[in-house]
């Protein structure tokens, strides 16, 4: 699958040309029935029809990106006619989107640079359901894509030609609300915000909040180990799992977690946690809760340079103070944050840190004194503590929005995810000026600084030949300087094909084996979500060859069953 196929200029020019004289009319039907109360045409409708089409141009006419994929096996697209009545037998008719129409819904998940319509869709929405699909495809070879709301910032929800797009989007309902053992079981559709919202009435939340959490789903989260804002304290989701149910690739449903302690057998659960989607499609997932804290306050500290802000960060850390959340913007992202949501950020700050800190009202409000003396200390030029629940929400709301906000003074961007050492942050902030310098394109830093998880947003025009290349590239150097800073290449975004080639910077060719043989122990053909994390696919039986040398077998103290 690539995103461009580099056609002859000629092709290309026709082709621009007919699809202008073809919609044209259309176009301007659909701005004359939007006029404005002045009568006139609104210009923006013709801007954004004409944009789609451009954007539909640079795609097929520049080779801009390429991302290799495995190729499709023809045999099975030849008979997507017979794989889709065959569903039919299995789901109700309107659980299997056959048409292109409906397939187009879901040709792309949050990194919409690349874009594939899948063989067919199927949405069940019971378990036996999704148990028997998984069965009809591996008996018969056919690939499964396992898709939860489509929020992957990796493509890990990326469909293929040749596969079956399993979406969980009615799997919805939260099953189990037990307060006694502080949990919640839950499908894997119900969205991350949902948990807290039906727990909230009785003084509970859940603490892994994500960004997207409005609309992010629990078992995407499973499969991307997702964090958020307040995981400096209070962790990820494998740290606030405990326990789910998925379905194998050969339509077993198994168990791992639940109520109970620990089991002392191996850690499958912790295994399956951030697989993304290679060895199991979740089916059913238990979560932890916590009670609310008596005290919630936030500190909103400007500073005059990125450097001074990325050290205060340690110094907090340093001084034995573990926040609920520490998050850091820089300017670019200050200043469009405060113009989508007015929550009162300094304008003239270089970099911005929102500290919050929670528990019993005596022990926040000394943490609150103890961390504005180091901020000032570290050279804050500006320090604002909130007074209120709503001036919290409020200092919250221009960081939770910065994504989309940073969408309004862009046309597009690339979010990337990668995490160094906290003591790191101040030599990445100068590494990533530089690559800005370099590339020629703007960058603004949105990241959890606690935990040391960054999220560099790379602002381009996908319009511009060229650009989404140049920003793909600005990203992968990114990524290098991580692993170089003693990092890692994902904080919770995961892999997926955004950053699989990357995976030989951060592993050796033997870790990656290793990697490959646990997922044959769960899906020996690799037909689950093949082409996403490992850059280069073994077969089973070739990973598990054994080298025996003159007679003598490597490691012979070692028992072999």
């Amino acid at each position: 699958m690539q995103n461009g196929r580099g056609f002859p200029a000629v092709f290309c020019l026709i082709g621009f040309i007919g699809l202008v004289a073809v919609h044209l009319a259309g176009a301007i039907a659909i701005a004359k029935r939007s006029k404005s109360a002045a009568g006139e045409l609104p210009l923006g409708a013709l801007w954004w029809y004409f944009r789609a089409i451009s954007i539909v141009i640079r795609q097929v006419c520049f080779k801009e990106s390429v991302m290799e994929m495995p190729a499709p096996d023809q045999s099975v697209i030849a008979r997507q006619a017979q794989i889709c009545a065959d569903l039919r037998r299995i789901l109700p008719d309107n659980a299997v989107v056959e048409s292109e129409e409906g397939r187009r819904a879901y040709d792309a998940d949050g990194l919409s640079a690349y874009r594939q319509l899948p063989l067919v869709v199927v949405l069940p929405e019971t378990v036996p359901q999704l148990a028997a699909v998984m069965r009809y495809c591996h008996s018969h070879a056919i690939k499964v894509v396992p898709r939860g709301a489509g929020t992957s910032l990796s493509g890990g929800a990326l469909p293929l030609a040749d596969a079956v797009l399993v979406g969980l989007g009615k799997f919805n309902r939260i099953l189990d609300i037990d307060y006694a053992n502080r949990c919640v079981v839950t499908q894997p559709g119900v969205t991350n915000l949902a948990i807290t919202h039906a727990v909230q009435d009785d003084g509970f939340y859940y603490a892994p909040d994500p960004s997207s959490q409005i609309a992010c789903s629990v078992g995407g989260n499973v499969a991307e180990n997702s964090g958020g804002v307040h995981c400096l304290k209070y962790g990820l989701t494998t740290n606030n799992l405990l326990g789910i149910e998925i379905v194998t690739i050969e339509g077993e449903v198994l168990r791992f977690g639940g109520k109970h302690l620990d089991a002392g057998d191996f850690d499958l659960m912790g295994v399956m946690t951030g697989s993304e989607g290679l060895l199991g499609v979740v089916s059913e997932v238990t979560l932890r809760i916590l009670q609310k804290p008596a005290m919630q306050r936030a500190l909103l500290v400007g500073f005059e340079d990125t450097e001074s802000a990325a050290k205060a960060v340690g110094d907090v850390i340093g001084a034995g103070i573990i926040p609920a959340g520490m998050e850091m913007m820089d300017g670019l992202a200050i200043n469009a944050a405060e113009d989508f949501v007015k929550a009162g950020y300094p304008r003239d700050a270089a970099a911005l840190l929102i500290i919050e800190l929670d528990g019993p009202a005596v022990e926040v409000d000394a943490l609150i004194d103890r961390v504005a003396t180091i901020m000032d200390a570290a050279g804050a030029s500006s320090l604002k503590v909130s007074n209120s629940e709503a001036e919290r929400n409020l200092f919250w709301a221009g960081r939770k929005a910065a994504f989309p906000a940073v969408g309004r003074i862009s046309p597009d961007y690339l979010c990337m995810d990668g995490t160094i050492p906290r003591w790191r942050l101040p030599d990445m902030m100068v590494r990533m000026a530089a690559l800005s310098q370099k590339y020629g394109l703007r960058v603004a830093n949105v990241f959890h600084a606690g935990d040391g998880n960054l999220h560099p947003l790379i602002l381009f025009d996908a319009n511009q030949p060229g650009e989404l290349q140049r920003a793909e590239e600005f990203g992968a150097d990114i990524l290098r300087a991580c692993v170089e800073m003693g990092g890692v290449l994902t904080g919770e975004h995961g892999v997926g094909v955004e950053k699989r080639d990357l995976m030989g910077i951060q592993f050796t060719t033997d870790d990656l084996k290793q990697q490959q043989r646990l997922k044959c122990a769960f899906d020996d053909g690799h037909l689950l979500n093949p082409g996403k994390v490992f850059p280069q696919l073994h077969r089973c039986a070739e990973l598990g060859r054994l080298h025996v040398h003159q007679g003598k077998m490597p490691f012979p103290d070692i028992p072999r069953f």
